[in-house]
């Protein structure tokens, strides 16, 4: 299952390196000696989780189902636009920050906020759909945070 989420993150346009920077990102301040390497790690531990595989098979299913016109009425035009009042896309991150505790959220939260690196190429409107793929990179990259902050 792992393995089929990061083949679907990678169509998506979206590494695990790219997400390892985000996590560097986040952690630099608190951990200097952090690099991409190390980083990744954590990434991969969090893709390790059935709960975390499931909310990105969920996120990047509805994604693609809104690109192909498979939703209908309001619900399509909010995904396609990434409403910012829908939120259905931040409660399924939540859940994968939930797994990580306080640190994951309060991470998640900011760089939901700030959308550096690869969130902020997800977040640009184009073609494809990332209503749910943005929150999803920003959760597991808070995740992997917040697991490098509590095993330090």
């Amino acid at each position: 299952m792992k393995e089929l989420c990061v083949r679907l993150l990678n169509e998506r346009g979206v590494e695990l390196k790219d997400i390892a920077e985000c996590v560097v990102f986040l952690q630099s301040k608190y951990y200097p000696q952090l690099n991409v390497e190390m980083a990744l790690e954590g990434v991969e531990a969090v893709l390790d989780k059935r709960e975390v595989q499931n909310a990105i098979l969920t996120g990047i299913f509805l994604d693609k189902s809104a690109e192909k016109g498979m939703i209908e009425g309001p619900l399509s035009e909010m995904l396609l636009k990434d409403e910012g009042l829908y939120g259905i896309d931040e409660v399924l991150a939540y859940g994968i920050c939930n797994l990580y505790g306080s640190i994951a959220l309060t991470n998640y939260g900011y760089i939901d906020k700030v959308k550096p690196l690869i969130i902020n190429k997800l977040n640009s409107k184009g073609k494809q759909c990332n209503t749910f793929l943005d929150d999803i990179v920003g959760a597991i990259a808070a995740s992997a945070a917040s697991r490098l902050a509590h095993n330090r």
